[in-house]
């Protein structure tokens, strides 16, 4: 009889169980076809049911081209609003930035001034920390964007451990920040700023006074008096600055005196004056090392999940893994001591936290129980 299946003599009596077993082959390789199936941009927002009656399709080379290019368009419009407005904050970062600078010399009797020697200097790095800022706050618009192209050819399961490590990587970026700013660069210049002021000290002669000859007394001041008449002067030890009031020339009856002012430093044979451009490279040059480093709970994850460590593993190899941390924290921070050890401590605690997380989320975990979707089934944009 058509259809009848004829019993295989070398196979013994049919078990009852092969129709069960045919159906789930049968679903296997229905699954393993619809991993080819990418639905179409169009398509995306319906629900899966509506999309089959319409009849799915492979997206071809073309239509994912046109989805990278609308993505790339958005990322690209969010970046260049996000771009104008650090136009107008850019002065307040600028000086948010050297804040450490200009404290850490005025604690070694310094100047807080800094140095733009070319003409365009000032105005070139102020453009670069509008660039930077523009591109650091729009980075999750970007990794959305990114998220919106790739995410409809991805498995329900693998959107799982997408969700959770981006998340964290933007955390762990913020922190490797401010830990940067609050606690590396100040005891880095300190160190910096005070070996620069102390290495070649100076010393004045002392000789008694000519016979008539009388010091000159200047007032020192925490900060500049309120109203100060042309020809007052006095020192502003905030500043580190002897200034001077002047009226100008021509200038009216009750106008204010403009203040001229030189900066002032303790004789130590070496006047450490930094150019603003290469502070600022500096500065986010580190930013991007501490950023990079603070990335290693995603990089254990990442290798736990798909087989290449344990969190035994971690544990065995402890003493192994601080030695590397060293090696890191040397390479990405400045050739002193301080810093270093500085930068140590908190990738050791990172590497131990790598080791709780991927003991308390292993993949069977993350990826969660899809008994009730079949596994290979394309996640719905």
């Amino acid at each position: 009889m058509m259809g009848e299946r004829r019993p295989n003599l070398l196979a013994g009596a049919p078990r009852e169980d092969e129709p069960e077993i045919e159906d789930r082959i049968e679903r296997r390789r229905q699954d393993d076809e619809d991993r080819a199936i990418v639905r179409s941009p169009r398509e995306r927002g319906k629900p899966r049911d509506a999309s089959r009656e319409l009849g799915e399709k492979v997206m071809s080379l073309g239509d994912h081209l046109d989805e990278l290019r609308t993505r790339v368009i958005h990322a690209l419009w969010g970046i260049a609003i996000l771009f104008f407005g650090s136009l107008y904050f850019g002065p307040t970062v600028l000086n948010w930035m050297i804040k450490p600078v200009q404290s850490a010399l005025r604690a070694e009797g310094l100047p807080a001034t800094m140095l733009a020697t070319g003409m365009f200097e000032t105005f070139f790095t102020y453009l670069k920390i509008s660039t930077v800022a523009s591109i650091a706050l729009g980075f999750p618009w970007i990794l959305w964007q990114l998220w919106k192209f790739v995410a409809p050819g991805l498995y329900r399961h693998e959107r799982r451990f997408v969700t959770m490590l981006l998340p964290m990587s933007l955390v762990l970026t913020i922190v490797s920040s401010l830990f940067l700013y609050f606690v590396v660069l100040p005891v880095m210049l300190h160190f910096f700023v005070h070996f620069g002021t102390t290495v070649s000290p100076t010393q004045a002669a002392v000789a008694p006074m000519p016979a008539g000859v009388s010091l000159l007394n200047v007032p020192v001041l925490a900060a500049d008096p309120p109203a100060p008449k042309g020809g007052d002067v006095w020192f502003n030890t905030e500043l580190k600055e002897l200034r001077l009031a002047l009226m100008p020339a021509g200038a009216a009856e009750g106008a204010k005196p403009l203040v001229y002012s030189t900066p002032l430093s303790t004789s130590s044979g070496i006047v450490l004056q930094p150019k603003i451009r290469e502070w600022v490279d500096t500065l986010l040059g580190l930013a991007l090392a501490f950023a990079a480093g603070f990335q290693l709970p995603v990089v254990v994850l990442l290798l736990g999940w798909i087989g290449l460590v344990t969190p035994a593993f971690l544990k065995t190899y402890r003493l192994h893994a601080l030695f590397a941390i060293a090696v890191i924290a040397a390479l990405i921070t400045p050739p002193d001591p301080i810093s270093m050890l500085i930068m140590m401590a908190p990738l050791y605690v990172l590497y131990e936290f790598s080791i709780w997380m991927l003991r308390a989320f292993p993949a069977s975990r993350v990826a969660g129980d899809t008994g009730g979707e079949p596994d290979g089934e394309p996640s719905e944009g």
